[in-house]
């Protein structure tokens, strides 16, 4: 009896030692606050975040990623990359001049991307956006431009509410 009552501990020990680690280090989940970034994700969803994919990788454009913010995390949109210069005009977004192809927004999504004037992004930063341009707090309006090492992870799962389970890619 003693000895099965020992390897049960052993075994929930390491199972929370194992679910620690997942959970410190490699996946995280956060709740969407906020229509920002309707109709790809909504408010109250749950998503699972990757932690550890940044590690090995650098962002690139078209990643939702979590934001650590000082006040609270953000779930944004990577549009623009470090070195680049990006701006919009009649709701068309630009990278170094030339027109960005957004095929992961609607038209009416576009239609809020507004004009902004040509902003170079430095070497370590980002410029991102909400997919709901029209009320998003982004790069283009509170948020600034992101630094690296604010970028928590890349949103990869919804998995609450579970009729709303999916990809976030």
């Amino acid at each position: 009896m003693k000895k099965e009552i020992w390897e049960w501990t052993k075994a929930i020990v390491i199972a929370l030692v194992i679910a620690f680690f997942l959970r410190s280090f490699v996946f995280a989940t956060s709740v969407v606050e906020g229509a920002s970034m309707d109709p790809t994700l909504e408010s109250g969803e749950r998503v699972i975040f990757n932690k550890a994919v940044y590690l090995l990788d650098e962002p690139e454009r078209g990643d939702i990623v979590i934001i650590e913010h000082p006040n609270k995390n953000y779930v944004k949109r990577i549009v623009g990359m470090p070195n680049e210069t990006i701006k919009a005009e009649n709701n068309q977004l630009y990278i170094d001049g030339e027109p960005i192809n957004e095929d992961y927004l609607t038209a009416e999504e576009v239609s809020g991307t507004g004009n902004f004037e040509a902003r170079e992004i430095p070497a370590n930063h980002y410029f991102v956006m909400g997919d709901n341009r029209d009320v998003s707090k982004d790069s283009r309006n509170g948020l600034g431009l992101i630094k690296e090492n604010d970028v928590i992870g890349r949103s990869e799962i919804v998995i609450f509410p579970f009729s709303h389970f999916s990809l976030t890619r």
